[in-house]
C-alpha cells in the first residue's frame, strides 16, 4: 500500500508516478519473498524423501533471513514493522529535525559553496548567453518594460511622508553645510573672469534700454506723479522726460561700448563683489542670515515635494507607454550592455569577475540563511508526510534491495550448506 500524503496534500504528477512505480517494486520483492517462504515449506515437507531437498531447504531458509532481514530494515526507516515500537525504527520520523539540519548541512557545504557555483556558471557559459539573450531583438524592450514595472511598484512602497523628509534633510543639510556668500562670491568670479561677464553685461544693459523704451510712458506717469506739489507741472513733466530718455541713452551708449567709463565701472564692481563675497566677513554673516531666513520657509520641503511627486507621475507615465523616451533609453542601454560583454573579452571578462566576486560575498555571508532554508523547510514538514516524501523518492530502490538481499541470502545458503556437507 502507498504511504498517505495527507488528506490536505494531494500528490503531484511526478508523485502519483513514482508512487505506482514502488507498489510495483514492493510487490515483486514481497512475491519474491512469498515464493522463497513456499519453496521453503515444501522442501521441509519432502526433505525426507529426497536428500537433494535439504539443499534447495538450506538455500530457502537463508533467502528468507535475508529477504526479512532487509524488509525490516527498509521498513524501519519510514514506519514501526508491524507497528512494534521496536527501538530504532521510524528512523525518519523520530529523526525529522536532525536529519533537516544534516542535509541543509550537506547542501551547502557540497553544492552551495561558491566554487562549485561560479564553475557551473562558466561551464555553462551563463554570461555569454545573457549578453546574447539581451543583444537579441525585442529581449531589451521587454526587460526594459520590467524594469520600470518594478520600479513604479517599489516607489508605490514607499510612503510620501518618508520620501519628503529624506529629500528636504538632504537639501538643508547640504545648504547648511555650504557657505552661501563664498559660494557666490566663486560663482561671480568665473563668471567675470577674463572678461567673460561683458557679452551677459552688454545684453543686460540693452535689455534694460530697450524696457525704459517700452515703458516709458508708464515711467512717467509714477515718477511725475511722486515731484513736490511746488514744482509745478510743465517743469516736473520735462525734468521726468528728460530724466528717463537720459536714462535710455545712456543705458544704450553703456551696452554699445565696453570702455564706456560707467560700463568699466560697473564691471570693475562686480569683480570687486566677486573678491568681497569672499573675503568679507559682514558679507558672509550676511549670507549666512539669508541662508538662516530661507531654511526657516516651508518652501524647500514644498519643493522637494512637488518634485517627488512630479517624478513619480512622469516615471508612471513613462512606464505605460511602450514607446516612451525612458523605456527607449533604458532599452538601448540594455541592449548596448548586452553587445559590448559579447563583443569585449576584456568586459566579458572583468563582468565575469566581478559576478564571482559578487557570488562569493553573497554565499559566505548568508551561509547560515542557507542552511536555515533548507533545515526550516523540512522542519515545517509533517514528521509522517516528511518519511512519507522520502519512500516515494527512494522506496522503489530500496525494495531492489529486498529483492537483492533475498537473492544474495539465497546464494550464500547454498554456499554454506555445500561447505558444511564436506
Amino acid at each position: 500500500m502507498v504511504a498517505s500524503m495527507g488528506p490536505d496534500r494531494p500528490l503531484s504528477p511526478a508523485e502519483q508516478r513514482r508512487a505506482r512505480q514502488l507498489v510495483v517494486t514492493r510487490r515483486r520483492a514481497t512475491g519474491l519473498l512469498v515464493a522463497v517462504a513456499v519453496v521453503f515449506a515444501l522442501s521441509t515437507a519432502f526433505a525426507h524423501d529426497a536428500r537433494w531437498l535439504l539443499w534447495v531447504q538450506a538455500t530457502a531458509v537463508a533467502s528468507l533471513v535475508g529477504g526479512l532481514a532487509d524488509w525490516f530494515a527498509v521498513t524501519a526507516l519510514f514506519r514501526r514493522p508491524l507497528g512494534l515500537p521496536i527501538p530504532h525504527t521510524a528512523i525518519v520520523v523520530e529523526r525529522k529535525d536532525r536529519f533537516a539540519e544534516t542535509l541543509g548541512s550537506f547542501v551547502q557545504e557540497s553544492f552551495l559553496t561558491p566554487d562549485a557555483i561560479g564553475a557551473r556558471l562558466r561551464a555553462s557559459r551563463a554570461l555569454p548567453r545573457a549578453a546574447a539573450w539581451l543583444a537579441g531583438e525585442g529581449h531589451a524592450e521587454m526587460l526594459s518594460g520590467r524594469a520600470t514595472e518594478g520600479l513604479i511598484a517599489l516607489m508605490d512602497l514607499i510612503r510620501d511622508s518618508d520620501v519628503h523628509d529624506l529629500l528636504d534633510g538632504v537639501v538643508r543639510r547640504r545648504i547648511e553645510e555650504t557657505a552661501l556668500a563664498p559660494l557666490g562670491g566663486r560663482a561671480l568670479e568665473r563668471v567675470t573672469r577674463d572678461g567673460r561677464h561683458e557679452p551677459l553685461l552688454g545684453a543686460a544693459l540693452d535689455a534694460a534700454s530697450r524696457y525704459i523704451s517700452a515703458h516709458g510712458e508708464e515711467m512717467h506717469g509714477r515718477l511725475g506723479a511722486r515731484s513736490p506739489w511746488w514744482l509745478p507741472g510743465s517743469v516736473s513733466n520735462r525734468v521726468v522726460h528728460r530724466l528717463i530718455d537720459r536714462s535710455r541713452s545712456v543705458l544704450a551708449e553703456m551696452a554699445a561700448d565696453r570702455e564706456h567709463p560707467l560700463r568699466v565701472h560697473l564691471s570693475d564692481s562686480l569683480v570687486a563683489l566677486a573678491a568681497n563675497l569672499q573675503s568679507d566677513p559682514r558679507l558672509h554673516d550676511r549670507g549666512e542670515q539669508l541662508k538662516a531666513e530661507l531654511l526657516a520657509q516651508p518652501t524647500i520641503r514644498e519643493l522637494t515635494a512637488n518634485l517627488w511627486s512630479e517624478v513619480k507621475d512622469e516615471l508612471r507615465a513613462q512606464s505605460t507607454q511602450p514607446g516612451s523616451e525612458l523605456r527607449q533609453r533604458l532599452a538601448a542601454v540594455i541592449s548596448q550592455a548586452g553587445r559590448r560583454v559579447a563583443t569585449d573579452p576584456a568586459l566579458a571578462a572583468a563582468v565575469e569577475s566581478a559576478a564571482d566576486a559578487a557570488l562569493k560575498a553573497a554565499l559566505t555571508s548568508f551561509d547560515e540563511e542557507l542552511v536555515g532554508l533548507v533545515t526550516g523547510t523540512i522542519a515545517r514538514w509533517n514528521a509522517r508526510d516528511t518519511a512519507d516524501r522520502l519512500e516515494l523518492l527512494l522506496g522503489p530502490d530500496l525494495q531492489y534491495i529486498r529483492i537483492n538481499g533475498t537473492v544474495v541470502g539465497a546464494l550464500a545458503g547454498l554456499v554454506l550448506h555445500a561447505v558444511s556437507s564436506i
